[in-house]
């Protein structure tokens, strides 16, 4: 990359200063104060940070912190990456990466979906990687069709090449709008956000799935040239070549990250069976998926924050001998609207043991007990393993499905395991 101008340089420099000062004092990790302060000396250090670079911006509702991460080890094949896969998704997160890396020629950023047209905008990326829209944080978020058409306007007025999952109807809109696209056909499991054609509001028929079509306009799902195969755990090339994914990440969900990773990872000159290797590399992202031991029983972390990743969450739970902990926060990082569990089937936990906590428990607790699920109420993970341990002294393993700021805090009580 191009030599920073001398006030972008000081701007770099003092946000590495206050995000060093924010770890050292405990107050957080830095990515954001660091660079809000680099933007309080340089408005324009975000452009100024990304020329030179072949960057990939990564957007969704579900899923872009997993594919973040799981892009930037494969591009690490290449050498150093400038990314913030840990999280920090808005401008001043990726003025942060950008500047703690800043000889990486290759970058990876994961994208808020908000701010993804002001980003892509000041930052020209080689690649924008789109994967899925539904429903999420509506007190403070947009409406996901307005969404999707700023992603298609903003995505019309460049000349970035879009790596998109085509079985999303609202996702192919918004990439169509691109001068240039690579589809993937990643799966939709939830398709509850994505009935009504987002051209004119037909009804879209989905008679054979992935394929999706509006009679009314004739908007139809683009052709993949990239496919995940669920049933037999492989990806398919664009020229025909299956290769196995035995990824060491859970579910049908994560087997899309992976496709979508091996796309845009193609997109950087690497080769698609290199590109898996180094994703079964990864096991845990941002403690998502960790398992920790405590009081002698493995205690899995899942995060879901909305009705789509809750149902891939139900998807990947172990038998139902296996209890599983749900917890609800309803903070700022949340959303403070809590209703969106009315939208969650909570039918398929009838069969096991099931207990609430967090905040809101007492609204999970309702919803619960109208699907007739049964519960039982707790406040912390370790009062649920001696109660479990005290019934059944054999019991090895619970799972544990929390959003963002009760995962977060269960995550902090077992020491941030990565």
């Amino acid at each position: 990359m191009s030599e920073l101008p001398l006030r972008a340089q000081l701007a770099s420099v003092l946000g590495r200063s206050a995000a060093s000062l924010s770890r050292a004092t405990g107050r957080g990790d830095g990515s954001v104060i660091g660079g809000r302060v680099a933007l309080k000396v340089e408005p324009d250090l975000l452009a100024k940070l990304a020329q030179g670079r072949r960057l990939a911006l990564i957007s969704a509702t579900n899923g872009k912190t997993t594919t973040t991460r799981l892009i930037a080890q494969a591009l690490r094949e290449f050498g150093d990456v400038a990314t913030n896969e840990h999280g920090a998704n808005m401008p001043t997160g990726h003025i942060t990466a950008l500047s703690d890396n800043k000889s990486a020629v290759n970058g990876v950023l994961e994208v808020d979906e908000k701010y993804l047209p002001q980003v892509l905008k000041a930052t020209n990326p080689s690649f924008v990687v789109l994967m899925n829209l539904s429903r999420d944080q509506m007190d403070r978020a947009s409406e996901i069709n307005l969404l999707a058409k700023k992603w298609r306007t903003a995505l019309a007025q460049t000349d970035t090449h879009v790596i998109a999952n085509a079985d999303d109807p609202l996702v192919a809109w918004a990439g169509l709008g691109a001068p240039n696209a690579t589809w993937v056909s990643a799966g939709q499991r939830w398709k509850e956000d994505s009935w009504c054609c987002p051209e004119c509001g037909g009804h879209l028929k989905r008679e054979t799935d992935p394929h999706w079509e509006c009679p009314e306009c004739g908007l139809a799902r683009p052709s993949a040239t990239w496919a995940v195969d669920n049933d037999n755990d492989v990806l398919v090339a664009p020229d025909g070549q299956q290769i196995k994914l035995r990824m060491n990440l859970p579910g049908d969900a994560n087997r899309a990250n992976a496709a979508i990773a091996a796309a845009t990872a193609a997109g950087y000159g690497m080769h698609p069976e290199r590109t898996i290797e180094r994703l079964r590399e990864v096991t845990s992202v941002a403690g998502r998926y960790t398992s920790v031991v405590t009081m002698g029983v493995e205690v899995r972390l899942l995060l879901s924050k909305n009705p789509a990743g809750w149902l891939e969450s139900f998807a990947v739970l172990d038998p139902p001998r296996v209890p599983v902990i749900l917890a609800v926060n309803a903070q700022i990082p949340d959303g403070k609207d809590t209703s969106w569990l009315w939208d969650v089937d909570y039918t398929v936990l009838r069969d096991r043991r099931v207990f609430v906590m967090g905040e809101r428990r007492t609204d999970l607790a309702l919803r619960l007990e109208t699907d007739e699920v049964p519960f039982e109420v707790a406040d912390r993970v370790d009062e649920v393993l001696a109660k479990l341990k005290a019934e059944r002294p054999d019991i090895t393993k619970v799972d544990v499905i929390a959003n963002y700021t009760a995962f977060q805090q269960i995550r902090t009580a077992y020491g941030r395991v990565q």
